[in-house]
């Protein structure tokens, strides 16, 4: 009976037959091969009233009533589904031409009619199905199971009953659910997947996931609720990509604090990573202002002048050449279509001096890269490294510098913006290592005076905690002590041999400057200790936050993209949009890669070239891929993960192998070239893996044209 509760065979059946076909046929061909006939009913065993006639003593044939057995027991143990075979329909005859059938039937009173055979599927025969189904279709086996609401593991992946799912679904709080999306974005990335396609039995925590903070609050969270609780949340991104968030209204407004634009900000951890980009791009591409009849703009660097890596002067520099050639060019221009397919649009074309390059992509995504190289180097002084990298904390992360600014280096910090912008319609992630504190400005959100202090400078969150944490004066004095030992005190008015500290401090860029009006004059003592702290955090915030040369900033990146699209975003999704991963996932590419003029991926020399950059470095693959189509980071999802063969490739993907030119002289003698445009490698047939990885490693630490390989 199809309406039983929790009637597992109708929906095992449902779901494992061909889409088009009756159930009710299915079940009959698998009952007339797979079934057993039912047993004879013997009538002379048997009395009147049930009871089965032995000499000696009667048996009762009627059924204890007890206690129905588990569902998943009824099930399994005993399936006693019948369905009798279809009757021949037959057409109605008159009365007068049934009467001589009457006749013959009177005639032979030992003739018997048919009555049809009843079947029933026991669990061997069920086995039996499953077993032969599998072979000719496991999909519609897994489908089926799953269904049924087990996993692959045949463990329970599903909430059957209704009570207890809403019960499971009270505990949720918005943590836990910040938390499961955010594990939901690590996996999707990880196999490269959008949560869309994912199913809800691979939401699993394991092992290695137990370890991870991130994820504490989800550890014992039964797994059929967590299962739940994400088949709810995915229902919700469908809904508001698909019709909530492109007829809302994103602009943020400190007015109006209950706008559905305020809102969302609140509860943006509940959406999807891919589900806000996806909203993104589409916004982008209906905010395109240069149509293809519009020729794009085009600059002209000299690269003389940065020869040896060394810039002169910052106004040599790729940056500044860039900004003073598209100073006259109105944005519109620059705001082009997202980049997508074999010969994608960029906001500009470039050209370089004494040098003759084929195709536009190879030496934009160039230009990006030496940007970014200059930005991040003593030439421009936009950037500066944060003091947490002086103790090994933040290595390498950058903040804007906390100083005022002139009028050209306003217009520098809004070209900055601008190439932020660019490269987001772009595709190209910028090798930029900036600190969360800069993303977090971005897109507006507050800065956390503990964290974000720590990670610029924790030698002043140290400093701050110290004075914090006095109990009394006797280790204030000694606190004072040992800042005078290290020349950062002076003596007490009061008390000349008595150290104390003054209300001054070292700003970001090294310059002391007073905390308060008259600060040099007024010593740190118990009763103000909390205030200078307090002081110094403030500092340290302002410079963080940086008004003036973010503003300039953001006035850029909203000449190119709209800033109300940043609403859904957090600062690391952003620094993802706009940076990418800092590594490369080799099986991502190698998902995403072409073999052309009739190579093969069980090619020798091509099984040769995949185990050569298994054994590289994460630094010698940012290098290959520099080499091999002229920027360090290539996006880490493409939209051919959601469609068909055909569907349009992330630039500079998919990734072509193909012979090299010419056939002349032995291939080990060869050297590898690459054509960055279209992101081709041409590599010669190397006859050993040492071989490969020696002219591997010399293309990408000798390479002397970075735009033509």
């Amino acid at each position: 009976n199809s309406q039983t509760p929790g009637n597992l065979l109708q929906v095992f059946f449902t779901n494992v037959r061909p889409p088009k076909k009756v159930l009710e046929d299915q079940l009959t061909q698998i009952l007339r091969k797979y079934g057993v006939s039912k047993p004879k009913f013997d009538k002379n065993k048997y009395s009147k009233a049930g009871k089965e006639q032995h000499p000696m003593k009667i048996v009762s044939t009627k059924r204890p009533v007890g206690k129905p057995p588990a569902k998943e027991k009824s099930v399994l143990n005993s399936v006693r589904t019948a369905l009798s075979e279809k009757k021949p329909t037959v057409k109605p005859k008159s009365p007068e031409k049934s009467k001589p059938e009457e006749k013959e039937t009177e005639k032979s009173p030992s003739k018997k009619q048919e009555i049809p055979e009843e079947k029933y599927l026991t669990l061997e025969g069920f086995q039996r199905f499953v077993v032969d189904r599998a072979k000719q279709d496991i999909r519609s086996i897994w489908r089926a199971i799953l269904a049924c609401g087990y996993d692959l593991h045949f463990e329970r992946c599903a909430c059957i009953d209704t009570r207890h799912a809403q019960k499971a679904c009270k505990k949720w709080t918005l943590e836990m659910d910040v938390a499961l999306v955010q594990y939901i974005n690590r996996l999707c990335r990880h196999l490269a997947i959008t949560p869309a396609r994912l199913h809800p039995h691979e939401v699993y925590l394991d092992s290695a996931d137990a370890a991870d903070p991130r994820v504490s609050c989800l550890l014992n969270i039964p797994i059929e609720s967590l299962r739940l609780r994400f088949a709810l949340l995915q229902s919700l991104n469908t809904t508001l990509e698909t019709f909530f968030l492109p007829l809302v209204e994103l602009r943020q407004t400190e007015m109006y604090k209950h706008s559905i634009a305020s809102l969302l900000q609140e509860v943006k951890g509940l959406i999807f990573y891919d589900t806000k980009v996806i909203v993104l791009n589409r916004m982008l591409n209906a905010t395109v202002q240069r149509t293809a009849d519009h020729a794009a703009p085009e600059i002209t660097l000299d690269p003389l002048e940065i020869v040896g890596g060394e810039i002169r002067c910052s106004e040599n520099s790729y940056f500044c050449q860039a900004a003073r050639q598209l100073d006259s060019v109105p944005s519109s221009q620059l705001c082009v279509k997202l980049a997508s397919g074999g010969d994608p649009t960029y906001a500009f074309n470039i050209r370089f001096t004494g040098e003759e390059v084929h195709g536009t992509s190879g030496s934009f995504r160039h230009f990006l890269w030496q940007v970014c190289k200059e930005l991040q180097s003593s030439s421009l002084s936009l950037l500066l490294l944060c003091p947490s990298s002086a103790v090994n904390k933040n290595k390498g992360k950058y903040i804007l510098t906390p100083s005022p600014i002139t009028y050209a280096e306003e217009q520098l910090l809004h070209f900055f913006g601008q190439l932020l912008g660019i490269a987001i319609r772009a595709d190209v992630p910028l090798p930029l290592d900036l600190l969360p504190s800069f993303w977090k400005m971005l897109v507006e959100e507050p800065l956390d005076p503990d964290v974000d202090i720590c990670e610029a400078d924790v030698l002043t969150h140290s400093y701050i905690q110290k004075f914090a944490n006095v109990n009394d004066e006797t280790e204030l004095e000694a606190l004072c002590a040992e800042i005078a030992s290290q020349h950062l005190a002076a003596e007490s008015p009061d008390s000349p041999n008595k150290p104390c500290c003054k209300f001054t401090y070292l700003t970001i860029t090294g310059e002391e400057i007073e905390l308060c009006s008259r600060g040099q004059h007024i010593p740190v003592v118990w009763e103000n200790k909390d205030l200078y702290a307090t002081a110094i955090q403030n500092l340290r915030l302002r410079e963080l936050q940086n008004r003036d040369c973010m503003t300039a900033v953001q006035a850029g990146l909203s000449s190119i993209i709209p800033l109300q699209l940043l609403t859904t975003l957090t600062p690391l999704e952003m620094e993802l949009r706009t940076c990418g991963l800092p590594y490369i996932n080799l099986e991502f590419l190698k998902a995403h890669t072409m073999y052309q003029v009739g190579l093969m991926e069980t090619d020798q020399h091509i099984e040769y070239f995949w185990s050569s950059l298994e054994l590289f470095t994460q630094e010698e693959l940012c290098k290959f891929i520099k080499f091999a189509c002229n920027q360090e980071r290539i996006p880490f999802t493409c939209p051919c993960k959601d469609g068909g063969p055909d569907t349009a490739h992330v630039p500079p993907y998919p990734m072509k192998i193909a012979p090299p030119d010419g056939a002349a002289g032995s291939p080990d003698s060869r050297y590898i070239r690459v054509e960055t445009c279209m992101f081709m490698i041409k590599l010669p047939q190397y006859s050993s893996l040492d071989i490969m990885l020696d002219k591997l490693r010399y293309a990408i630490h000798y390479r002397e044209d970075p735009l033509s390989g």
